[in-house]
């Protein structure tokens, strides 16, 4: 559980990280671990139940957690997940080390209470930075490793090709919220600086009593694929054309897509690119079949200046039909 608490008029004060205090351990009959355990810390206390066990893949942890609040919290964090991520092929420029890419997770994969999905590739910023899903009821969300090509890694120590996607299912109704992501600066691998997390809409005041039911999956993919083309890698560099003078401030995204949607389609069936940017101007959006593969990649310019970050969307359609996830 990830909390801040706050007081009138004061900013707010560090992450409070409640512990496990006391725990008892029990069998569940059929081979299963169940978990009890006592949760303590200066803004809430809690107790959880948590059943462990092995299907054919994988492991899967049904949690319940019965939390009572003692101090008004700014920001209560529910199911938080934490994950490392140095660079990838999205940001290879900031890397210092041989290996071409180093991270536990690769993306935030969300399936949304109106049943859209969402990938949103994960970064190493220059400073901390929080993005906020808002949402309704959420169907699941998760740090996900999508890349398992041990070519793109060639770690062969901790070997980040096998490293778990975790995967949480709310169980019952969440209500009206949002799934946080945090994004802290790191200059090696041994840092875990990504965390994502639910919180809920509604301020947090003391004397609350809160129930929460969800299913962790530790697994090398998401438990409920995804339908549609989702998004396998995210590439960034110097926009415009090659052979002609590259236009200041203008970066070139490059985001491939795999997926049953996409099969059968070539350049001629109308597949487009549908993209909005909060700030800037976006140019030359196309989609495409990626030669020798079974890949489509979305590819655009986006000219923006100044410091302010800026958001981007993009997905690819046909006829005004979704067939890939939302990257975002």
């Amino acid at each position: 559980w990830h909390t801040r608490r706050c007081s009138p008029c004061a900013s707010p004060e560090p992450e409070e990280f409640p512990r496990f205090s006391e725990f008892f351990l029990e069998r569940d009959g059929t081979g299963g671990l169940i978990v009890y355990a006592l949760l303590d810390g200066p803004s809430l206390t809690g107790a959880y139940r948590i059943v462990s066990h092995a299907p054919n893949k994988g492991i899967v942890q049904d949690v319940d957690a019965a939390l009572y609040t003692r101090e008004a919290i700014e920001k209560l964090g529910v199911a938080p997940l934490t994950s490392m991520f140095w660079y990838s092929e999205t940001n290879r420029e900031d890397a210092r080390d041989w290996r071409p890419e180093i991270h536990d997770s690769d993306g935030l994969a969300i399936w949304t209470g109106s049943g859209e999905r969402i990938w949103r590739p994960l970064d190493n910023p220059p400073r901390v930075v929080t993005n906020a899903f808002l949402d309704t009821n959420p169907r699941g969300f998760g740090l996900m490793q999508r890349d398992r090509d041990f070519d793109n890694y060639q770690d062969d120590g901790v070997f980040y090709d096998k490293r778990a996607s975790v995967w949480v299912e709310p169980i019952g109704s969440w209500g009206e919220g949002s799934v946080q992501l945090v994004e802290i600066p790191t200059d090696d691998e041994i840092h875990d600086n990504i965390v994502a997390f639910w919180v809920p809409r509604d301020p947090v005041q003391a004397g609350q009593a809160f129930d929460f039911a969800y299913r962790l999956h530790w697994v090398a993919d998401q438990p409920n694929p995804v339908p549609i083309a989702r998004v396998v890698s995210t590439r960034i560099g110097m926009g415009g054309i090659p052979g002609q003078p590259r236009p200041p401030g203008v970066r070139k995204f490059a985001v491939d897509f795999e997926g049953p949607t996409l099969a059968g389609l070539d350049r001629d069936c109308g597949v487009e690119v549908a993209v909005e940017a909060s700030r800037g101007a976006v140019s030359g959006a196309i989609a495409y079949p990626v030669v020798g593969t079974n890949r489509w990649r979305g590819i655009f310019d986006l000219e923006a200046t100044g410091p302010e970050p800026g958001d981007l969307r993009m997905y690819v359609r046909h006829d005004d039909t979704a067939l890939s996830e939302t990257w975002i």
